[in-house]
C-alpha cells in the first residue's frame, strides 16, 4: 500500500518527539539543578558502558540549528519535554529564570519556523532534591508537581496549547521504583505501589491545573503500550498474558477513565489501597482531550510459576527467532494496530494520538550519508497500520516518530539509535538518514 499524508485528512497531526534529558545536555549549566538521572548515571554499571547524558546531543546549545534542520524536513509538530530541574532546581521554591528563558527561546523559534510545540511536562527527570524526600513515593509530590505545572503554564501557555502531562508512567514507576534499573534505582513492591498511586493522582491533578489556568488548552497524557499474546493457547499461558496485559497496558488508563485500578487480574494490586485516602478514587479521574499511546513491539508471555505476584514471564524475541531491533525488540509494526483497537474499545476514551513510535537499528555513515532501509520500512509499515485502524473507525488523530535525533537511550546509553537524524556524539555532526528524507518527502 502506498499511502500519502492526504489519505489521513487535514486534521491529522504529524510530528517528531524528543525528551529533555535524552538530548539537551548542559546538565549543570545556567542554574539547572540535578535530576534523578544526573545522579543515577554516576552509579557504576547501571548504564551501558557507563554512558551519561551530561552532553547528550548538546541540544541546549544547538537548538537553533536543530530546529532549522527540523523545519527543512517539513516537520510541522515537535513534541519535547521540559526539564523540571531546569525550571525549579530544588523541585519547588525558587524559579530559575535562565531555565525559563531557554524554553521561551525554544518555543518562540518553533513558532517562527512554523513548527507547533507539544510540551511534555514530565519525561522521567525528577529533580533529585525531591527524590531525597521520597520522590514519587511521597504523597506530597501531587502538590509539588501541580506547582511546577502551574509555573510552566503561566510562563509558556500564551504560546503553547498542546500539553502532555506524563510520559509512560508504567515504565518510570516499574523500572525506577520496582526493578531499580532506571533512576532513581529503587526496588520493591511497596515503593512501586506508592509511586503508582501518587503518579496516577498527579496525572489527573496536573491536567486539572492546566485547564484551570488555560481553558482552551489541549491536554493529554501518554501510555507505553505493548500488544500482548500468549505463548500457547494453554489456559495457564492465556492467564499469564492477561496479567501482563493488565500491568503493561491498563494500570494507569483505567483509573483515569473512572474504572479504578485493574485489581481483578492481579490481586497484589489491591495493596495500593494502603496509599489511598478519601476522595482519591474521584481525584484519579480526568476527562483528557486526547490519550497518547506509545508502541514499539509486541510481547509474547507464558506462565512462570516462580515469578512473584504475576506468575508470568515474557518470552524474549531472541528466543523466538524473530527479526530484532537494536533494543532486542521484535520488529512487529502490526502491534500498533492492535493497541489502537484495544484502547478504542474503552467506552469513554478520548481521541488517540500515537505520541511515540519508531525503531532502533545499527547505522553506518558512508560518504557522509546514512542509509537505513530497515527503519524506513518499519515506519512506513507502522503508518500503514495506523491507517488500517483509522479505516476501521478508530479515532486516531496523530503520529509522532520517536525520535528526531539519535540520543541517550536511558540504561542502554548511546548504543541504540532511533533517530531520523544521525548524531556523531563526539563531533556533534548531524546527518539526515534516508528515513528522515523519506519522512520529509511524505510530509511535504
Amino acid at each position: 500500500m502506498l499511502l500519502t499524508k492526504e489519505a489521513f485528512g487535514d486534521d491529522f497531526t504529524w510530528g517528531v518527539a524528543t525528551a529533555a534529558y535524552q538530548i539537551e545536555g548542559a546538565s549543570r549549566d545556567d542554574g539547572k539543578g540535578l535530576s534523578i538521572w544526573d545522579v543515577f548515571v554516576q552509579k557504576k554499571n547501571k548504564i551501558f558502558q557507563n554512558h551519561h547524558g551530561d552532553t547528550a546531543c548538546d541540544f541546549y546549545h544547538r537548538y537553533v540549528d536543530d530546529l532549522h534542520l527540523m523545519a527543512s524536513l517539513h516537520i510541522p509538530n515537535y513534541r519535547f519535554s521540559i526539564s523540571w530541574s531546569r525550571i525549579l532546581p530544588g523541585g519547588v521554591g525558587e524559579v530559575n529564570p535562565r531555565g525559563i528563558d531557554f524554553y521561551n527561546r525554544l518555543i518562540d523559534l518553533c513558532l517562527e519556523l512554523g513548527i507547533t510545540p507539544w510540551v511534555t511536562l514530565y519525561h522521567w527527570d525528577l529533580p533529585h532534591a525531591l527524590e531525597t524526600k521520597g520522590g514519587w513515593t511521597n504523597r506530597d509530590i501531587k502538590e509539588w508537581f501541580g506547582q511546577y505545572v502551574s509555573i510552566c503554564v503561566r510562563h509558556f501557555g500564551d504560546r503553547v496549547k498542546n500539553w502532555i502531562v506524563l510520559n509512560e508512567p508504567t515504565v518510570f514507576t516499574a523500572a525506577g521504583y520496582f526493578f531499580g534499573v532506571h533512576a532513581p534505582g529503587r526496588k520493591g513492591l511497596d515503593n512501586f505501589l506508592a509511586a503508582v498511586h501518587h503518579t496516577a493522582l498527579s496525572q489527573a491533578h496536573g491536567a486539572r491545573v492546566i485547564k484551570s489556568l488555560q481553558k482552551d488548552s489541549h491536554v493529554g497524557t501518554t501510555f507505553s503500550c505493548s500488544h500482548v499474546e500468549p505463548y500457547t493457547m494453554r489456559e495457564k499461558d492465556v492467564v499469564a498474558a492477561r496479567k501482563a496485559d493488565t500491568l503493561l497496558n491498563r494500570l494507569f488508563v483505567e483509573p483515569l477513565l473512572g474504572m479504578g485500578y485493574p485489581t481483578a487480574e492481579i490481586k497484589v494490586l489491591n495493596r495500593v489501597e494502603r496509599y489511598m485516602k478519601q476522595h482519591d478514587e474521584k481525584d484519579l479521574i480526568f476527562d483528557m482531550d486526547f490519550v497518547g499511546v506509545q508502541n514499539y513491539t509486541r510481547e509474547v508471555v507464558r506462565h512462570a510459576t516462580f515469578v512473584p505476584f504475576l506468575q508470568a514471564k515474557i518470552v524474549s524475541a531472541r528466543k523466538r527467532n524473530v527479526e530484532l531491533t537494536s533494543m532486542n525488540w521484535e520488529v512487529y509494526p502490526e502491534s500498533l494496530y492492535h493497541i489502537l483497537k484495544k484502547f478504542q474499545a474503552y467506552d469513554n476514551i478520548p481521541p488517540l494520538i500515537i505520541t511515540e513510535n519508531g525503531a532502533a537499528f545499527t547505522d553506518q555513515v558512508e560518504y557522509n550519508q546514512v542509509e537505513d532501509p530497515r527503519r524506513l520500512n518499519y515506519i512506513q509499515q507502522a503508518i500503514e497500520q495506523v491507517f488500517r485502524a483509522k479505516q476501521e473507525g478508530v479515532a486516531v488523530k496523530g503520529y509522532f516518530v520517536w525520535t528526531f535525533l539519535d540520543n541517550f537511550e536511558w540504561a542502554e546509553g548511546y548504543h541504540p539509535r532511533f533517530g531520523l537524524v544521525y548524531v556523531d556524539f563526539k563531533s556533534q555532526q548531524r546527518i539526515v538518514k534516508s528515513s528522515g528524507h523519506w519522512y520529509a518527502d511524505f510530509l511535504k
